[in-house]
Order: structure tokens, then C-alpha cells, then sequence
């Protein structure tokens, strides 16, 4: 369990105590499995639900647990220790479906499709990038148009993850190319409503247990009822979503980087060279020192824009600071726990190979880890 949380909070205590748990008795039990068989942890994904997990920051009264930004982090992170793509499926329908139909959602909206996403009840996904356009949203090509009663909707999604699970979607289309971002509307469309199709599933290097999907919209219809909030405003809730969602996978890494690091402490006690265990060895040392420093470093950034994110404070800087530190750091923890395990860490027996493979895509999603330079470096560019 993370060390250092606030333990003059007692409701943060309690829950850091059963997720922990959970975590080491159920999730990190099936985790091997889960990435080997490519199986979606859907047995987990129900645990969760019913523990509160898929809703954390939603408030009780539409079915979530009512915590904070900085509660939702240090869950993740206990989650993502113990298995990667389980923690990326509950970071998706936490991050990037409440928190945006939450904040921009009409109250029947919350009635309809917060509560049951809060609830574990169905599961949402996150449709913004497309296949010419991933870090460059405000070029969509997937197009909206205004019919009576409702819209029609064309075109295709890329990289989607929970795309083949999801009941609902959290998509982003454009009404008119010419306005750039401000022709970009949100909708939440029921998958199951005719001309929805997944249409292909990613056969990726790592979070092999959550489906990463490509997915058609052919002449979908949806209803004037199911556009969040009004026309026009969707890159504003894309972009906002975006860095919150940050936060979680900032957590989501700190947790793939945490699991590498106490695998590289047990191993560096237990395995023994020149008569002595590797812990003794300075340049072992030296790899734990970096791998501590470099974790904690990221976990407080986490922490800070968690809190920054809780109190209603501009937070956009803080998120990309901590996802861009932590999934550096988990890169290169898992690299050199790789490394302090010599011939074993490049066997999949040993858990830093699957930490290295889960890691490298927390540099990419959610926005690279160029992305966040980007927008660390204008804010602290900009004009006081």
C-alpha cells in the first residue's frame, strides 16, 4: 500500500485499506493471466463496481462514492500495482465518461447514464481520436449531422479503449470542418443502437486485458436528448476531460512503476552473486535510490494536481506536470528493475517484463508525453 497518504483523514484510510486489499487478494492473484490470454478482467470490473470503484468522485446521490480527486489517485494506483489493464478500464469510465457527463450532463442525462456508469452497472468509453487524428482533435473528420429529432453520425474512431466492452460512448463529432474546434460537438450514444460497429481490436505491446478498438458509426442516430452539452462546446469538454483524465493515468503509471520497483527490492534481497545478496552491490543501490526518488517525485505531483483538481482550482499545468513524471518514471523504473533482474527479468516468470510492456503506453495515451511538454512549456511561456 502507498506510504505517506494523509492519515489524519480517516475516510482516505479506510479506503486506501480496502482497495489495498482487494488489490493483493483478488486482482494482483489473476493479473499474469489476464495479460497472457489477452482477457478482458470483466469478474474484477464487477468487484469494483460494487466496491464503489467505477464512480469514485461521483457524488452518493447519482450512485458514486462521493470522494475526492486525490482519493481516485491513490486507488488507481493500488489497482494499477496489481494489474495494469484492469486499473485502465476503471480509469476510463472514471475519468473520461462521469467526470465529463457529471460536470456538462442535463440532470435526466445523470439519471440515464451517470447512474449506472458510477454504479459498475455498464461500462463507457472515450471516443475523441480517429485514425489521421490522434494528437490533433480539433481536425475530426467523424461528422454530425442535424436531423429532426436528433442527429446522424459518420465516420470512424481509433485507439478506443473499453471500445468492445463499452454500453455507452462518450463520442466527439463535428458539425461543420470550417469552425475547426468550434464546430465539435459531444454525444452519448448506446452502443447497441443500430450502425454502431467495433470493427477492429489492437494487437498491442502491453494492458493486453483491456480492448484498445477501432469503431464505425454508420448513420448512428442520436437523440437531441443524448448531445452533452450544447453544440459546439465538445472540444471545451474534450479538452477539460483530457486533464483530468491525466491525473488518473499519472496514478495508473505511478502503480506500473511501484510494481517493478518493489520486484526489483525483493529480487535484489533474495538473489545472490559474488557470496553476497545483489542489495549489496552499490550499483544495485544506486538503481533502488533512482527508483524511489523518481516515483515519490511523480506520486507528489500526482497528489498535488489531484488536490489542485478537488478544490475547484485550475489544474491543467499540475496534470500534465504529474502524467508526464510519472509515466517517465514508470518507464524507466520498469526498465531498470529489468535490469536488476538480469536473464530472469527478460522471462515473462518475472513481473517487470509485463510492467515494461503495460508502461510505455502511458507515455502515449491520454496525450504523449510531447503533448505535456507542450503545455507545461506555453503556461509557463505565457504572459503574467
Amino acid at each position: 500500500m502507498i506510504q505517506g497518504w494523509p492519515e489524519s483523514d480517516e475516510s482516505k484510510r479506510l479506503l486506501m485499506e480496502g482497495v489495498s486489499a482487494f488489490a493483493r487478494q483478488e486482482v494482483a492473484a489473476k493479473a499474469a493471466e489476464i495479460d497472457r490470454n489477452g482477457r478482458f478482467p470483466s469478474e474484477l470490473v464487477k468487484q469494483m463496481g460494487e466496491m464503489g470503484l467505477m464512480g469514485i468522485m461521483v457524488p452518493e446521490e447519482w450512485g458514486g462514492a462521493g470522494m475526492d480527486a486525490v482519493s481516485y489517485a491513490m486507488a488507481m494506483e493500488e489497482i494499477a500495482a496489481a494489474c495494469a489493464s484492469t486499473a485502465v478500464v476503471m480509469s476510463v469510465n472514471n475519468s473520461l465518461v462521469c467526470m465529463p457527463i457529471l460536470a456538462y450532463g442535463t440532470v435526466d442525462q445523470k439519471e440515464r447514464f451517470l447512474r449506472p456508469l458510477a454504479e459498475g452497472k455498464k461500462l463507457g468509453c472515450f471516443a475523441l481520436s480517429e485514425p489521421g487524428h490522434g494528437s490533433d482533435p480539433a481536425g475530426l473528420e467523424c461528422a454530425a449531422t442535424k436531423v429532426p429529432g436528433g442527429y446522424r453520425i459518420k465516420g470512424s474512431k481509433n485507439w478506443i479503449s473499453n471500445g468492445r466492452e463499452a454500453d455507452l460512448c462518450l463520442l466527439f463529432a463535428t458539425m461543420d470542418r470550417a469552425k475547426n474546434h468550434k464546430g465539435i460537438c459531444a454525444f452519448i450514444v448506446d452502443t447497441k443502437t443500430e450502425g454502431f460497429q467495433v470493427s477492429k481490436l489492437e494487437d498491442k505491446l502491453g494492458i493486453c486485458g483491456s480492448s484498445t478498438a477501432q469503431l464505425f458509426f454508420d448513420d448512428v442516430f442520436v437523440a437531441d436528448g443524448d448531445l452533452l452539452g450544447k453544440e459546439g462546446e465538445g472540444f471545451k469538454i474534450a479538452m477539460s476531460t483530457l486533464d483530468g483524465g491525466r491525473i488518473g493515468i499519472a496514478a495508473q503509471a505511478l502503480g506500473i512503476g511501484r510494481c517493478a520497483f518493489e520486484a526489483a527490492k525483493r529480487f535484489a534481497k533474495e538473489r545472490e552473486q559474488f557470496g553476497a545478496p545483489l542489495s549489496r552491490l552499490q550499483a544495485i543501490q544506486f538503481y533502488i535510490a533512482d527508483m524511489a526518488v523518481r516515483l515519490q517525485s511523480a506520486r507528489l505531483l500526482t497528489w498535488q494536481a489531484a488536490k489542485l483538481k478537488a478544490e475547484g482550482q485550475p489544474y491543467t499545468k499540475a496534470a500534465a506536470m504529474a502524467k508526464l513524471a510519472a509515466s517517465e518514471a514508470a518507464m524507466w523504473t520498469a526498465n531498470k528493475s529489468i535490469q536488476v533482474h538480469g536473464g530472469y527479468g527478460y522471462t515473462k516468470e518475472y513481473v517487470p517484463e509485463r510492467n515494461y510492456r503495460d508502461a510505455k503506453v502511458t507515455e502515449i495515451y491520454e496525450g504523449t508525453s510531447e503533448i505535456q511538454r507542450i503545455v507545461i512549456a506555453a503556461r509557463e511561456l505565457a504572459d503574467d
